[in-house]
């Protein structure tokens, strides 16, 4: 299948999903069309650039399969590089999320895909030199280092696609906007998955580095020229978003914001469910292809489009989560969050039992569906409503740093305890797998209950 024809079944399901947006009834809200226009103008580029960053975040798991059979990077090894960038990813929150807040999140898009670019530009070099004759514990070595730096400015990204975006939409709107962030979440997957396997096969193992490097350098300018941190910014009034913070007069310090949120139990439960998100994200993204490929499935129809696949599931996650919670759940996050983790817990079980079999793939697919969706929910719209427009940085920081936690966790567990040499050949050997993840998705399940009553308190008058 040509690089067109995996492209053409996402753009067609795009275009779906814009004309059934499109003719959702609206939410009540006397925005203007001149600025309905310029919030498109504003979101569009700034989601672009975010997912071009887990092009240039993901590419690294996307061969790492490649690598092990080249002899370059083993599984172990890769789950040492990915669980500490993913420690990294969570705790440099508590120090970006407030920058965000200070700088605004136009400024550290900036920094995102700049700095992402550098660290791309730097894996590319190392990789090469690899393959120059280098050795694979200096690869090891120089991966940790530079991934880590990659994912210390990509936590930048999550914080200011939600800074950026809270001052334009009311909380009513934030549902539906929550599935364009699953949407663009997607995408960035279809980029990281498949575009990097091809350049892989197709190029060398360098170009799956330099080419997101590039993107990501257009990407910045573009953004620099065109997003605008709020709407009074670009020419229109800014108005009451009716969110936790919308009463609040200037901004807080860290510790006050802390204060607040931790006082909340919503947000202690929401960053207990988005631990478990990340960790259920990460097991079968990063994990599907390492089986497949060990036990001979690598020619089948999921593995070769695991990226397209990845992309559509997480389309029809985000959109179905989106329309739920702003036009059936009036506007709460909880109910939609507890039906997706519910496909989660029934996923594993379903994968559970199928190792070794074609269901397998299928299964692990809807359950991407069902974790992208519920990512969108919290981390990209509920960060937003219960921590406010004034302080999304910290709280979406806090948040996403907890779902990286928890695919950090799932990448040292799982690299070590994998099966590995023949014994990865076969299949039963595998059932490690989906054993480890049933009982956190149980455990999602059971903390999104507890939310599902749950808005934030605030006038909500625009």
């Amino acid at each position: 299948m040509t690089a067109f024809e995996k492209l053409l079944p996402i753009v067609m399901l795009l275009v779906t999903v814009g004309v059934m947006v499109a003719r959702l009834p609206k939410v009540d809200m006397p925005h203007s069309d001149a600025y309905r226009r310029r919030r498109v103008m504003n979101w569009v580029p700034l989601g672009l650039t975010y997912a071009f960053l887990y092009f240039g975040r993901y590419n690294l798991s996307a061969i790492a399969d490649i690598l092990d059979r080249e002899g370059l990077l083993t599984k172990a090894q890769f789950g040492d590089i990915d669980g500490v960038g993913a420690y990294v990813y969570g705790f440099a929150f508590l120090i970006n999320g407030p920058l965000a807040d200070r700088w605004g999140g136009r400024t550290t898009i900036l920094l995102a895909a700049v700095g992402s670019a550098l660290c791309n530009l730097g894996m590319a070099w190392s990789m090469q030199r690899s393959m120059d004759g280098g050795s694979p514990e200096g690869l090891r070595e120089q991966l940790i280092v530079l991934n880590a730096a990659n994912m210390y400015v990509q936590s930048f990204g999550a914080v200011s696609i939600v800074k950026v975006n809270a001052p334009w939409f009311h909380v009513r709107e934030r549902g539906v906007l929550g599935g364009l962030f699953g949407i663009l979440i997607s995408l960035g997957l279809y980029f990281s998955y498949d575009w990097s396997l091809m350049l892989a096969k197709e190029v060398n193992l360098v170009a799956p580095f330099w080419v997101p490097a590039a993107v990501l350098a257009v990407a910045a300018v573009v953004c620099a020229l065109v997003v605008k941190n709020q709407p009074s910014d670009a020419g229109f009034p800014d108005f009451n978003t009716g969110d936790a913070s919308s009463d609040q007069v200037g901004t807080l310090g860290l510790g006050e914001v802390a204060r607040r949120m931790f006082s909340q139990r919503v947000i202690w439960l929401i960053v207990g469910i988005e631990f478990c998100s990340g960790f259920m994200r990460q097991a079968v993204m990063k994990w599907y292809r390492p089986y497949a490929r060990a036990i001979g499935e690598q020619d089948g129809f999921v593995y070769q489009n695991w990226g397209m696949l990845l992309c559509i599931a997480g389309i029809l996650g985000g959109v179905f989560a989106g329309f739920i919670s702003d036009h059936v759940f009036q506007s709460r996050r909880g109910p939609v969050a507890s039906v997706l983790y519910g496909g989660l817990f029934a996923g594993s079980l379903v994968a559970l039992f199928t190792v070794g079999g074609p269901a397998l793939a299928w299964s692990v697919v809807g359950m991407s569906l069902c974790v992208i969706g519920v990512h969108g929910m919290l981390s990209g719209t509920a960060s937003m409503d219960f921590g406010g427009s004034k302080n999304a940085g910290v709280v979406t920081g806090v948040i996403d740093g907890f779902v990286y936690l928890g695919g950090g966790t799932q990448a040292l567990l799982f690299g070590r305890y994998l099966p590995v040499g023949d014994a990865a050949a076969v299949a039963a050997e595998w059932q490690i797998w989906p054993t480890l993840m049933l009982p956190v998705a149980f455990l999602g399940l059971v903390l999104c209950t507890r939310i599902w009553h749950a808005k934030p308190k605030s006038k909500a008058a625009h």
